[in-house]
């Protein structure tokens, strides 16, 4: 089984590569990360006031009852249900799906969805172990989110350059995405050649924090600055500058 936080769609990507791709969206439950130096403030079902990202209904064990226990089966007639008449993309999203990596259920819902000539993204923060055995796993977009020291998470933690090397060596299109406000720049700079000189080269997108559009206009210059400074891609986060942070668009 899996836990299934939300499966949502069609909408647009809003982010990455593929912004602005229609898609259906899958989003896993649980994460193995809480970064609350992201500073997006919620309460729990029960009251308790947090920080986290802005997907911290699908982070926070706090909201597990939400959750849904799902077989590939049960997902894939769910985004059938959604689906409109042409081909969307596939998003698979968190939480954390690489926590579902060895996951039968996993796997069989990824196989179904690239052997069936679907473009399958996996949203994904890169840390944790995983293993390319099957053929089909190398047809997947990683979107990786890697964390930088904004998000309070240990460098230890955040960052696994085993993983990175495995995931840009055995696929053709994953990237790396790092969230940045623009009192971080000077450090994220320093930070993003560190990580970049101990893997393979790729593509790698900017994109400013914040989970509303006052927010992400407040830090949007200075990451586009940053950006071409270095040679990196700017990328938007279109989803919360229409909709903020509201779930399920």
């Amino acid at each position: 089984m899996l836990e299934i936080n939300e499966i949502f769609g069609p909408t647009i990507q809003g982010e990455g590569k593929l912004i602005g791709t229609p898609s259906i969206f899958i989003r896993v439950g649980k994460c193995n990360m809480k970064c609350v130096g992201f500073n997006v403030e919620y309460e729990t079902p029960s009251g308790i006031k947090k920080c986290s990202c802005d997907s911290y209904y699908a982070v926070d064990t706090a909201f597990k009852e939400q959750w849904h226990k799902m077989l590939c089966e049960d997902i894939i007639k769910k985004v059938e249900e959604l689906k409109p008449a042409y081909k969307v993309d596939i998003v698979i999203t968190g939480g954390e799906p690489l926590l579902y990596w060895s996951n039968v259920e996993f796997q069989k819902l990824l196989k179904y969805y690239i052997e069936n000539g679907y473009k399958v993204t996996i949203e994904t923060n890169a840390s944790l172990n995983i293993d390319f055995k099957e053929q089909y796993q190398k047809n997947i977009l990683f979107s990786m989110s890697v964390k930088l020291s904004n998000s309070l998470e240990p460098l230890k933690k955040r960052v696994n350059t085993d993983t990175l090397t495995k995931i840009l060596t055995n696929t053709k299109e994953s990237y790396l995405k790092f969230v940045i406000d623009k009192k971080f720049i000077d450090t994220a700079n320093k930070e993003i050649d560190s990580i970049l000189e101990q893997i393979p080269k790729c593509d790698v997108y900017l994109m400013p924090m914040g989970d509303t559009a006052d927010e992400i206009n407040k830090n949007s210059e200075a990451v586009i600055n940053m950006a071409i400074k270095n040679g990196f891609r700017y990328c938007d986060r279109l989803h919360i500058r229409v909709w903020d942070n509201k779930r399920g668009v």
